[in-house]
């Protein structure tokens, strides 16, 4: 169907005064807003949807996310009467709409006879893992866009060992939502029926004291320092706030500074320009915050929590972001090294990151004889290997984490987790403090004894249809045309995880990559260096890793802007 023909069908379908309606009538001599709007449908991809807010079979609205519902409630209904009895929890964040797409899932899923258990309030990410897991649930939704402007919102959904969807099941999903002929004609039930009828209960404090007394679980230091150790937390507007406090407090934290501006929840992140701990920019009034206050550690969740941005004070005293693999390698030599000094590290044990993650984890990890594995970006490839070495018993999983600043220490939550990252990586503060280090003192340590390790990450965002079919390109050419050097620097091997292949460039000696297929390339060079190109799977970017190792800082950021340059600048021309 052609996106005119589309339009045409909302205009004639939604009833008089739909907000949506309203707004389409105001834009229709906006020929190319339409067609944005209706040219595609929202991609469900990487286990999720996320989009602009608004009218539209590409946009995220009430019909929209009813689609989704649907093919989620079909999938359920296939795997049986169990499955639809143990049903699905839904949480849902602090953005715009994202109480009323909640309640718009229930009323599909539950419609269809399935158990839905709701969140009577926002809540975080990580909690909503947690919930499907601790409620034996079969399935789970989160409504959230993460950290994207206040302009978006999406959802994802998990499956019954509270992991976002693998692929081959977010498939199913997407077939069962292609049986839809209209997201316009999904039935929805009544909420108080739902009620009634004892398919929809409400659900809160009880979940929420369950997941406190877990996260005691991954306490490793009860005599660390906290009275002495300043701390300032801001949730940027979002879900954090009151998980953070009964987490500071349950591990004995005492001075511990909420920025009062970003304790609210703000549909509008009124603040900031952008609600992305990943940012400078983010961290603005909690610097303000750490100045006053002479803290020590300075912590950002996104709106939904499950990723923590973290600040602490270098050399000369002013407050610098950590990257979020400096502040996971920082995490991995803290629960190494204590586990080693208390005797608790088991033989067996297990970290994992990511394709895309710093390579100065793997080394950190290999002087204590623990084992790196990679998966694939996206936290669900590695919570699906903590399932499976769960139910092998195989390997102890240790730790996992992913340069996008998302960490995961307590497997009783199988997705990113602010929350434990922002109590744990207070306790490593606390007991280095104690020895009279910072963490950017111990950050240096580990520079000087494995080398400097940089990377950085560069999104281009493309957006629309033309968008898009450029990204398609750029990735095809990369793959097509394998370049020969980077910056005069040699290319030695190529992973193509579409094709399933590593190449090596010298010999044309092909090997296997034993990880599902993704639309990734990774490029090593001589020097140990490594660019990777993706696209997003759940926004209009294309992005693009780099990373070196080097003799000291001014080496490897040399190295860096040299990669850059010549990557981006061939890019954008």
């Amino acid at each position: 169907m052609q996106w005119k023909q589309k339009l045409d069908q909302w205009l004639k379908h939604l009833p008089e005064g739909d907000p949506l309606k309203i707004e389409l009538n105001s834009n229709l001599s906006n020929e190319k807003l339409m067609e944005d709007c209706f040219y595609k449908d929202l991609e469900f991809g990487t286990g999720g949807m996320r989009g602009i807010i608004g009218p539209g079979t590409n946009r995220i609205n009430i019909y929209t996310v009813r689609k989704v519902a649907f093919g989620l409630s079909r999938y359920i209904e296939e795997k049986g009467k169990e499955a639809m009895v143990r049903g699905i929890a839904i949480a849902y964040d602090s953005r715009h709409m994202s109480k009323e797409f909640a309640l718009e899932v229930a009323k599909v899923v539950g419609g269809d006879g399935i158990q839905v258990y709701l969140y009577e309030d926002l809540r975080p990410t990580p909690l909503l893992s947690f919930a499907v897991r601790y409620l034996n649930a079969f399935a789970g939704v989160m409504i959230t866009a993460s950290h994207n402007p206040s302009e978006y919102n999406g959802l994802k959904v998990y499956g019954e060992d509270g992991a976002q969807l693998p692929p081959e099941d977010a498939d199913v999903v997407v077939e069962c939502m292609q049986q839809v002929v209209s997201e316009l004609l999904v039935e929805v039930a009544d909420e108080k029926q739902l009620v009634a009828d004892g398919l929809l209960t409400y659900i809160g404090e009880n979940v929420d004291r369950a997941y406190l007394n877990a996260l005691g679980s991954i306490r490793l230091d009860e005599g660390a320092e906290k009275d002495n150790l300043a701390i300032v937390f801001t949730a940027l507007h979002g879900t954090g706030t009151e998980p953070a406090r009964q987490a500071f407090s349950k591990f004995g934290f005492t001075d511990v500074t909420f920025v009062e501006e970003q304790c609210v929840p703000d549909r509008n992140f009124s603040t900031v320009e952008s609600p992305n701990p990943e940012e400078t920019a983010a961290f603005e009034l909690a610097i303000e915050y750490g100045e006053k206050n002479d803290a020590d550690l300075l912590l950002a969740t996104d709106p939904d929590a499950d990723r923590l941005g973290v600040a602490v004070k270098d050399g000369r005293g002013e407050y610098v972001l950590l990257t979020g693999n400096q502040i996971g390698a920082l995490m991995i030599k803290y629960l190494l090294e204590r586990k080693e000094m208390d005797g608790s590290l088991p033989p067996d044990g297990v970290v994992m990151k990511t394709i895309v993650t710093t390579e100065l984890a793997r080394e950190i990890a290999g002087s204590y004889g623990v084992e790196t594995l990679d998966t694939l970006t996206g936290f669900k490839f590695i919570a699906e290997k903590i399932q499976q070495f769960k139910e092998s018993k195989e390997k102890s999983f240790l730790f996992g984490f992913e340069e996008s600043y998302g960490f995961l220490i307590g497997d009783f939550v199988r997705d990113k987790d602010a929350i434990q990252a922002a109590v744990f990586i207070a306790e490593a503060a606390g007991y280095y403090k104690a020895l009279g280090k910072s963490l950017y003192d111990v950050l240096n340590e580990l520079f000087e004894e494995f080398g400097y390790f940089k990377e950085v990450t560069r999104s281009v965002t493309l957006e629309g249809k033309d968008g898009a079919e450029r990204i398609g390109r750029i990735i095809g050419s990369f793959r097509e045309d394998i370049p020969s050097e980077f910056d005069g620097v040699r290319v030695v091997e190529v992973e193509d995880y579409l094709n399933g292949e590593t190449t090596r460039l010298a010999t044309g000696m092909k090997s296997v990559i034993d990880l599902p297929k993704a639309d990734v390339l990774k490029y090593w060079l001589e020097d140990g260096s490594w660019i990777c190109v993706r696209p997003s799977g759940t926004e209009p970017k294309i992005k693009f890793y780099f990373a070196v190792k080097g003799e000291n800082e001014e080496d490897v950021s040399l190295k860096l802007e040299g990669l850059q340059d010549v990557v981006l600048l061939g890019v954008m021309s």
